[in-house]
């Protein structure tokens, strides 16, 4: 969506979305949101002990209504978790209310940056590399779906990532006051 009042950033896990989101906002003097730490903080409980208690559905749930109320915001940014595109509802949601970014990465890097990470729940698997392969052929084509531009964040220099990221939204991103209903 351009005009815009948000900066939505989507992609798998391991893309960068909450650092580069923090850079990005700061370059913008946007406020910055992680919507995972978010959902934490509403819960008081970690992203891998609500998919224990409550399973993939039961996150997904409040992943939704957490979105909701994000995406109802003026002039932030918000970095979403990988899997918020796979609900249709935020893919709309995400669409009519901010301007989307998707910061695609390859599995090959993911498996780098995600080489010691064992608090996500669904890289919890006996392949990671399939497992990853598996959800990039689910969701690649949703990020695509809502997004309005698409930032290669492979790299591993953050800062410049971050900066080339700041400079296309300067040019490309117009903001807007308003977010739709």
């Amino acid at each position: 969506m351009n005009p815009a009042p948000n900066l939505f950033l989507v992609g798998p896990m391991g893309a960068g979305k909450t650092t580069i989101g923090r850079r990005v906002a700061e370059h913008l003097h946007l406020p910055f949101h992680d919507l995972d730490q978010i959902i934490e903080e509403e819960t008081g409980a970690t992203i891998p002990l609500i998919f224990e208690l409550e399973g993939e559905p039961g996150f997904r749930r409040r992943e939704h209504d957490c979105l909701a109320a994000m995406t109802g915001r003026q002039g932030i940014v918000l970095a979403t978790g990988g899997g918020a595109v796979l609900d249709p509802a935020n893919r709309q949601l995400l669409a009519t209310r901010g301007f989307v970014v998707w910061l695609e990465t390859s599995v090959e890097q993911q498996l780098s940056r995600l080489a010691r990470d064992k608090k996500r729940p669904l890289l919890a698997a006996p392949d990671r590399r399939e497992r990853l392969e598996q959800m990039a052929q689910v969701r690649n084509p949703l990020y695509q779906e809502v997004s309005d531009m698409i930032m290669h964040s492979s790299c591993d220099r953050v800062p410049q990532v971050a900066l080339e990221l700041a400079s296309q939204l300067e040019r490309q991103w117009h903001r807007s006051t308003t977010v739709a209903a």
